[in-house]
């Protein structure tokens, strides 16, 4: 007895030393290959996002130029295509650089560019050529045009340059404008990532969105139409659409968020900052930016909400349909994703049975 005993207390005590070393030995190399992949994979994702970075960022202004850009050119007929033939032709650097629209006359071409259907236009007159330009709809194309009636004009002649829809006196170069598009999509993301964090389903994270983006696009209102004169017009139509566009921002990053977890917060974030910012075309024209980023931009709500912007403070809401249709399919679905986010959270709780519920005593 006396032996077995010895034996038995022998064994567990040597086994379970060595299950212990051998734990203790094992531990730390797991951890210390967790922190090495975690180490590579931080090493090697901060190289990645910044040339992305500066992809998104440097590509489109390094390549800006006209493509498919509306202009008008007016006049009557023999004159107005002398005048297409030697000004497009001029101005052009790569084929399909304009899209040309003819008018009758210069009443009719100015029609066009209060209507946002053209970025400005060429008219043929007696004395030389006119230009019409529209610096609320893009400094830089207004200046484009600007330079071509200029240099093309004959020795000693004054060419008439009319600006029909001009830029406000608080921002006569739009600068003030495009810098305010990164502010409204990071206030977006912040919003949306504030409900994910704090776990605001349903209808309270919808509400939380809603009124979010109320209180910035009402603040951000004050600021760049009231304060800084960046834009004009109505200012509750001008809040509107700042609120419209923070909530085109936020409600899919929620819904990404709650859909998807982390991965999805990440994912919306840089949609939106990454890819939405740069690809906007606020500071030049959508045309003015290399395919696809100037299609994918108005696709995206911070390009809609700075096309909206122009179109609801300078042109009386003119050409404004698309791009608010843009912010609207944005900001439904996201407030959607939210509620079908909250449906899918409360069936598992319905369906787990109830552990402090009284047992049922059988019957005898």
């Amino acid at each position: 007895m006396t032996a077995s005993t010895t034996g038995s207390a022998s064994g567990s005590t040597s086994g379970s030393t060595t299950s212990s070393a051998s734990g203790s030995t094992t531990a730390p190399t797991t951890a210390s290959l967790g922190l090495s992949r975690r180490t590579l994979a931080a090493l090697l994702l901060a190289p990645v996002v910044a040339a992305l970075a500066l992809w998104a960022f440097a590509w489109p202004a390094a390549r800006i130029a006209p493509r498919d850009l509306p202009i008008g050119i007016a006049g009557p007929a023999a004159a107005a295509e002398r005048l297409q033939q030697g000004f497009t032709q001029g101005l052009a650097q790569t084929e399909g650089a304009f899209e040309v629209h003819r008018y009758p006359d210069a009443a009719a071409a100015r029609t066009a560019v209060e209507n946002r259907e053209v970025y400005g236009a060429l008219v043929a007159t007696p004395r030389g050529v006119d230009a019409l330009t529209a610096s609320a709809a893009s400094p830089v194309v207004s200046q484009l045009l600007r330079e071509a009636v200029v240099s093309k004009a004959p020795a000693g002649t004054a060419p008439r340059v009319t600006d029909v829809v001009p830029a406000p006196p608080g921002d006569p170069r739009g600068s003030a404008l495009g810098a305010s598009v990164l502010p409204l999509a990071l206030a977006g993301v912040a919003a949306g990532a504030l409900v994910s964090l704090l776990q605001l389903r349903g209808t309270r994270g919808v509400l939380v969105l809603l009124g979010a983006s109320v209180l910035v696009g009402a603040v951000a209102a004050a600021l760049v139409h009231g304060w800084l004169g960046v834009l004009t017009g109505n200012g509750w139509a001008v809040a509107g659409v700042l609120a419209l566009t923070v909530l085109a921002v936020a409600a899919p990053i929620a819904g990404l968020a709650s859909l998807l977890g982390r991965a999805g917060l990440a994912l919306g974030g840089l949609l939106m900052v990454l890819v939405g910012n740069p690809f906007s075309g606020v500071t030049s024209a959508p045309q003015m930016l290399p395919e696809p980023a100037g299609f994918l931009g108005q696709l995206l709500p911070p390009g809609a909400g700075g096309w909206l912007l122009r179109s609801v403070s300078f042109f009386d809401g003119a050409g404004a349909g698309a791009s608010g249709l843009t912010l609207a399919l944005w900001a439904g679905l996201g407030l959607l994703a939210v509620l079908v986010a909250r449906g899918r959270a409360e069936e598992p709780a319905a369906a787990a049975p109830n552990s402090d519920a009284e047992p049922i005593p059988a019957k005898r």
